[in-house]
């Protein structure tokens, strides 16, 4: 068959963040187009304000991955924003959380990467813990730019989904974000942790192939196989769903 069609969430690029450009724009981490293809997948970019439904947008891939970024608004699990928040994108938020709505509908294979399962855990009714440095049972994570290189090991639970794909139960993971999982969404299972104790791998339940990842696969996952598999799981799954 033909390779599949895998949509991606891109995110705002406000003026000033492109050199020589004084308008804003959308983009995205090459990392996450890399990996795709080299799990076979064709990348299809969508962006926050699309007028279409999220029916109409899924219509035309085989999976969804949705990606790094800012702070999901926490107004929508019912909290008032901390003062460290940062990048927040109502728009995205509202796209991203109709089209995992819409892929769980349906069993459209999905992976989740950090904000991007951050924005899976509220979808489903889940809340976040807005600023981790403020809390002492947590230990380093890293920071949202990424500039602080941090790796730590996550602990993935046997059996699960996510270690099914990487062919581990313990993988070394690029980490750089300051929320993280508070309590889980309905339908939602912790399969994969830190060694503070913190959630960094969610699935979700039934016979779909929904899974998140706290940490940033693509970071590493042109040297680390185990990071790629995370990649080629996705694909495989939307390729044999679309058979």
């Amino acid at each position: 068959m033909d390779a599949p069609g895998i949509a991606v969430v891109a995110y705002h690029l406000r003026p000033g963040r492109v050199r020589g450009w004084v308008v804003g724009g959308y983009g995205l981490p090459e990392g996450y187009i890399e990996a795709l293809r080299r799990a076979g997948a064709i990348p299809t970019l969508l962006l926050p304000g699309d007028p279409r439904s999220p029916t109409e947008l899924l219509d035309r891939v085989d999976g969804l991955l949705l990606v790094g970024g800012g702070d999901v608004e926490p107004a929508r699990y019912g909290q008032a924003p901390h003062a460290e928040l940062y990048g927040l994108e109502p728009d995205r938020d509202e796209l991203e959380i109709a089209l995992l709505l819409e892929a769980d509908r349906r069993g459209l294979p999905t992976l989740c990467v950090c904000r991007g399962m951050q924005v899976m855990n509220v979808a489903f009714g889940g809340t976040l813990i807005q600023h981790l440095p403020d809390d002492p049972r947590f230990g380093p994570h890293g920071t949202p730019s990424g500039e602080d290189g941090l790796l730590h090991d996550v602990h993935l639970e046997p059996g699960s989904r996510v270690a099914a794909a990487a062919s581990a139960t313990t993988l070394s993971c690029s980490s750089h974000h300051h929320q993280g999982v508070d309590r889980l969404g309905q339908g939602l299972v912790a399969t994969g942790h830190a060694p503070d104790g913190l959630v960094e791998a969610i699935e979700r339940e039934g016979e779909g192939w929904m899974v998140g990842v706290q940490w940033h696969p693509e970071d590493t996952a042109a040297a680390d196989p185990a990071q790629q598999r995370l990649f080629d799981a996705l694909v495989r799954a939307a390729r044999e769903r679309a058979r």
